[in-house]
């Protein structure tokens, strides 16, 4: 049987494993909304979420998430060799393949979303922080990167968009 990929589900599946793994679009909408609003003073939620949901339309996105979940999975049931297992269980400082993966997403939107990327990962705020406590059952080594660049993008694009409203208006 020839392969034929389905983009809508491919859609699906990287929503539905986000929103298992303890992921809303609110949380990343959330952490869009902290890297933007000292630029903004009209940045709405709305506009956050809307742009979380732009960003969360990109394959390249869909790719990334689907991988990196699925690496945090089979690391959480033993399933990888050693010694990735014991990186991505660890989440090894020196083991940069997760940070690689999101910056697969921060791509898409140029320099400002790298920044932001790096903010984020540094500071931890918001869902990204519970999604990087080590303590329990679940570890997402990949998944807090992942959340972390799908809201930098969120917030480059916004500060793109603004921008284009001002020159716009100037004219």
């Amino acid at each position: 049987m020839k392969y034929t990929l389905n983009s809508k589900e491919v859609a699906e599946a990287s929503r539905e494993w986000l929103m298992k793994r303890g992921v809303r679009t609110e949380d990343i909408a959330e952490l869009t909304y902290f890297l933007q609003k000292d630029y903004y003073d009209n940045l709405t939620m709305e506009e956050c979420l809307s742009s979380v949901e732009q960003v969360l339309s990109k394959r390249e996105v869909q790719n990334a998430i689907l991988t990196g979940i699925q690496l945090d999975i089979l690391s959480e049931q033993g399933k990888l060799m050693s010694p990735l297992q014991e990186m991505i269980e660890n989440d090894e400082g020196l083991y940069g393949c997760d940070e690689i993966l999101a910056l697969s997403i921060v791509n898409v939107y140029g320099s400002i979303g790298l920044t932001n990327f790096g903010y984020i990962d540094k500071l931890k705020p918001g869902i990204v922080k519970e999604l990087n406590d080590k303590n329990g059952e679940r570890k997402h080594t990949f998944l807090d990167d992942i959340v972390g660049a799908i809201a930098a993008s969120a917030s480059s694009r916004i500060a793109h968009r603004k921008q284009e409203e001002k020159e716009k208006g100037m004219r």
